[in-house]
């Protein structure tokens, strides 16, 4: 018998079929249409890259909504706070599997949200800490630091990478590789940073025209992109630079 991922906060992500196939743009993006026709098996750690526009965000977004957390952001405690969301259409359609006796603990951090989150928890239970006083990085490295990112669950994240220098992005894969080093964590990330994608031991996901796609870090057109950049940043910029 596979035992593989029973203890996972999500071991697949698939259609429910008690609902139809959804009817909005996001089930016509190929990335989302395979899950909706294939389903999608999780491990541990998994790194969604590619460009903007491929669909990764959708994915994390429609992933967080279906495993029950608030599509805005935030932790198990914090859905519902501060009004109801709107609902996610490709959530709705979707289920997830979980792994036997895996925890209900979860937080979605979405880089261009969080700031409604911290206002949507100002002053309760769950915000000892004085999240407006800080800059958007600090915040970010002070939540990091909280029970909030520690312990079992599953733990979504959209492009973190958006308030972080690089320094605090190789903090957030010491955070994230020590989750999974648990065993009853799981880990979700969508990115656009070499680093965050260098997250040892996680299944690398090409997400574009052709789907999901697995690949090497060193294989990923992320990587090749900015190492060409980084050797002769003149290349890249003719292009757009007069």
């Amino acid at each position: 018998m596979d035992t593989s991922g029973w203890g996972l906060p999500v071991r697949r992500l698939e259609r429910d079929p008690a609902h139809g196939r959804p009817s909005s743009w996001a089930a016509r993006v190929p990335a989302v249409a395979q899950v909706l026709d294939q389903g999608w098996d999780l491990g541990p750690a998994t790194v969604l890259v590619g460009e903007n526009g491929a669909g990764k965000s959708t994915l994390v977004e429609a992933l967080a909504g279906a495993a029950g957390l608030d599509v805005r952001g935030g932790s198990t405690n914090t859905a519902g706070m501060g009004g109801d969301a709107h609902p996610d259409p490709l959530a709705g359609a979707l289920r997830v599997r979980r792994g036997a006796g895996a925890a209900r603990w979860g937080f979605f951090l979405r880089a261009e949200t969080m700031h409604g989150v911290f206002d949507r928890v100002h002053g309760s239970r769950d915000d000892p800490d004085d999240f407006h006083a800080m800059s958007h990085g600090e915040s970010f490295l002070s939540l990091l630091g909280t029970r909030r990112f520690s312990g079992s669950g599953l733990y979504v994240l959209d492009e973190p990478e958006s308030a972080l220098s690089f320094t605090s992005c190789l903090s957030l894969v010491g955070v994230l590789h020590d989750l999974v080093a648990t065993g009853t964590a799981q880990v979700v990330v969508a990115t656009h940073s070499p680093v965050l994608a260098a997250l040892p031991g996680a299944d690398l996901l090409v997400v574009d025209g052709d789907g999901l796609t697995p690949s090497a870090w060193e294989d990923l057109p992320l990587v090749a992109h900015w190492r060409t950049f980084m050797d002769d940043p003149r290349r890249y910029l003719r292009h757009v630079v007069p």
